[in-house]
């Protein structure tokens, strides 16, 4: 699975509590959470009482390469124990403490939370301050979305298809500076590595007799529609071929006037098969939706503040015809026009279901990494206008979000999903140490 993550898990204890309670709690535990299949639990099965053990344990994970370590605290327990995990395996901690067992003859039993204390305020003053913390029954799922975010950002092959867009600056990106803070290596590849990749004819057709089940093509020429086809089994087998899970593509002005077409409309079709396609050439919006992929989010799309109706507080998200095609409204006429770039479009046009919406966008300014994050409704409207959008309220004023945009300096994309993933990107930032702003 791609986006399988790999957890060490540990159960720190001490003999003067309840360490047999905490110890059938932790068998519960791992049996229940031993058959996930999004991820892959390495537990240390029996509870960590003394330094020696913690050595041991993390030595354990350490070798089978985990992504992440879940220290619960069955019990209070030495100090000892949760600093030699973070100094052997160095990886994002998740700090559980367990809920209080009924009292027992006066004395408390588990006293997991002190120890939970106990461990953050050791990390803390010891340095580390990206660990998360948890008490609860269940395991913290934010949490678990956060690294495999995490995970991905770092494990995802990513590509770049020509530059940036012409003037669009501020969606450039330091690749390094990107390398240092995620770990992301980006490829680069030129715009006629695509028009040049083999498109067999039945596979045209096929993708052909398909457009025109998704799509109205009235308003489009035979040969528009020949090139869209031709055009998203090149970027199909481009994607494979080169083993890419998500890249961002330079779609304009070069795709209208070297190969006949615009790209948007081939970039929604695919977009809908869940390929990761960036407009613009904008990298760190294409991070974005992979992070949104990796917690779990289908089809994300970016999209543009393009409209913004203060009286009334609300936003089109608006894009010139890209968003995946699989997210129509079901009401509106869902077609294809050639509008766009001097009439070599092809773009998608549709009006967006409705529903609850949240975004995201990863951004650098200045140094600094910051996550712009939010949640809204996306609610019905009419279709007026060309390209792909949605009709937006959001959970804060329109005005105060758009001030955090302009005045933070965030590009103009977006990553947009359909549910809330708003609390994952939280705990990201904080394991990352980016800046939220919400």
């Amino acid at each position: 699975m791609r986006n399988l993550v790999r957890i060490g898990v540990v159960c720190l204890v001490r003999k003067t509590f309840d360490y047999l309670a905490a110890g059938e709690i932790y068998k519960e535990l791992i049996k229940k959470y031993t058959t996930r299949k999004d991820v892959e639990f390495v537990f240390i099965e029996e509870p960590l009482i003394e330094p020696e053990d913690a050595k041991q344990a993390s030595e354990r994970l350490l070798s089978q390469h985990v992504d992440a370590v879940i220290i619960i605290s069955g019990t209070f327990h030495l100090g000892h124990l949760a600093l030699i995990i973070n100094k052997i395996v160095q990886k994002p901690l998740l700090l559980w403490g367990l809920p209080e067992l009924p009292y027992n003859g006066g004395k408390i039993r588990l006293n997991s939370v002190c120890g939970v204390n106990l461990n953050a305020s050791n990390l803390y003053k010891g340095g580390t301050d990206t660990f998360w913390v948890s008490v609860s029954d269940e395991i913290d799922e934010d949490w678990l979305k956060a690294v495999k975010m995490k995970k991905a950002l770092s494990d995802y092959h990513m590509g770049i298809l020509g530059y940036r867009a012409k003037g669009f600056f501020n969606v450039g990106i330091d690749e390094l500076g990107a390398y240092s803070k995620t770990g992301m290596l980006l490829d680069h590849y030129e715009l006629s590595e695509v028009f040049n990749t083999n498109a067999l004819a039945d596979e045209i057709e096929q993708t052909k007799e398909e457009l025109v089940e998704i799509f109205d093509v009235d308003a489009i020429s035979s040969e528009q529609l020949d090139k869209v086809a031709q055009l998203s089994v090149k970027f199909k087998h481009f994607m494979d071929n080169n083993n890419l899970d998500a890249l961002a593509i330079r779609c304009w002005p070069e795709f209208a006037a070297e190969f006949g077409i615009a790209p948007c409309a081939s970039m929604s079709y695919l977009q809908s098969k869940g390929y990761l396609l960036g407009c613009e050439g904008d990298v760190e919006g294409l991070m974005s939706m992979v992070a949104h992929q990796a917690a779990g989010a289908q089809t994300p799309f970016l999209a543009d503040f393009s409209q913004v109706d203060l009286k009334e507080d609300f936003a089109l998200l608006w894009h010139c015809g890209v968003a995946p095609c699989n997210l129509t409204d079901g009401v509106c006429n869902c077609s294809l026009d050639s509008y766009h770039a001097g009439g070599k479009g092809v773009t998608a046009d549709f009006v967006m279901k409705q529903g609850s919406i949240s975004f995201c966008r990863i951004d650098t300014a200045r140094g600094k990494t910051r996550l712009l994050i939010g949640k809204g409704e996306a609610f019905p409207m009419e279709k007026e206008l060309r390209g792909t959008y949605m009709k937006t309220r959001f959970d804060i004023p329109l005005t105060e979000l758009l001030n955090k945009v302009v005045y933070n300096g965030f590009a103009h994309h977006i990553s947009v999903v359909y549910g809330d993933f708003t609390k994952s990107f939280e705990v990201l930032a904080h394991i990352n140490k980016w800046e939220i702003v919400r």
